[in-house]
């Protein structure tokens, strides 16, 4: 029995929202912790797809579904980076900026037009980024490098999702994320030799981390996500980031005691709605005004 999508999407919500708690518990160098969850996660995948030799692909999706990989690893090495200056709310509250991002390179790249309630949905999350950041910073140019880190992985997020969506019409998401693995472990493993980062000799707890990062949040995480991917539009797919910002702020506060300012909550709470208002369309602005 297939899998309903938007089961799928729930799902996948759940086990990704883990993932910024058991970088911050793991506190391991970025490079490093995003190489695991990959390595562990395809270690993980590797029997199945070998048992159904579901590797067999044409040479173009194989480098393709690389090429996603890569842009995934350089979107979690990014957001490694960003939740080691900032906290695991607010990183991840930045990163969910990737539907504006998805709707600004259809828009751009793919010609595809934006309704107006996009441009206001837009202009409204970054009046939340300016109230979250502080707009005396923002004169002054004085942002945070927690904060431009998470920006940047929701730029590699959107860019993600609007690549897989091409590759995932051709292949399962099991297959897809078998090769995209592989080219995201080789990315980050790259980056871990060139810091100089420990690769081995870690605690017990960080590699219980490790491959929790790798079975919940890569596996099952990513194929929930890659299977809805699969059968919704990348906007619908790209919603769950507003549920995740939430869900990863209520284990923070349980689990790493993390609490916001009142500057954070207010801009945090517009960003939201800024992003909520681009996935409105039109017609359905209409029956909520009537």
């Amino acid at each position: 029995m297939k899998l309903n999508p938007k089961v799928a999407l729930v799902a996948g919500l759940l086990f990704i929202s883990f993932y910024p708690i058991f970088i911050k518990l793991a506190d391991e160098p970025p490079f490093t912790a995003a190489f695991y969850r990959i390595f562990t996660g395809w270690l993980f995948l590797l029997p199945y797809c070998l048992k159904y030799k579901l590797y067999r692909i044409s040479r173009k999706d194989m480098w393709m579904a690389m090429l996603a990989g890569v842009i995934f690893a350089a979107d979690i090495a990014t957001w490694n980076m960003s939740m080691s200056k900032i906290s695991a709310t607010i990183s991840t509250l930045v990163a969910c900026c990737a539907p504006v991002w998805v709707g600004l390179i259809s828009w751009l790249v793919l010609k595809k037009k934006s309704s107006w309630l996009f441009w206001l949905g837009t202009i409204v999350s970054i009046v939340g980024m300016v109230v979250l950041v502080g707009y005396q910073n923002v004169l002054n140019l004085h942002i945070n490098a927690g904060i431009l880190l998470a920006t940047l992985t929701s730029f590699f997020y959107a860019l993600y999702i609007l690549v897989s969506k091409g590759v995932l019409r051709r292949l399962k998401p099991v297959t897809f994320m078998f090769y995209s693995m592989i080219g995201a472990g080789i990315f980050l493993l790259g980056g871990a030799l060139l810091q100089g980062d420990e690769l081995i000799c870690f605690s017990g707890s960080s590699w219980f981390y490790f491959i929790a990062m790798g079975v919940m949040s890569q596996v099952l995480g990513w194929l929930s996500l890659s299977h809805a991917l699969k059968y919704l539009p990348p906007t619908e797919v790209s919603i769950t980031l507003l549920s995740q910002t939430v869900t990863t702020g209520l284990l923070a506060v349980w689990l790493l005691n993390e609490n916001l300012d009142t500057a954070e909550i207010i801009g945090s709470s517009i960003v939201l709605v800024g992003i909520a208002i681009t996935f409105l369309k039109p017609n359905n602005a209409n029956k909520i005004v009537n």
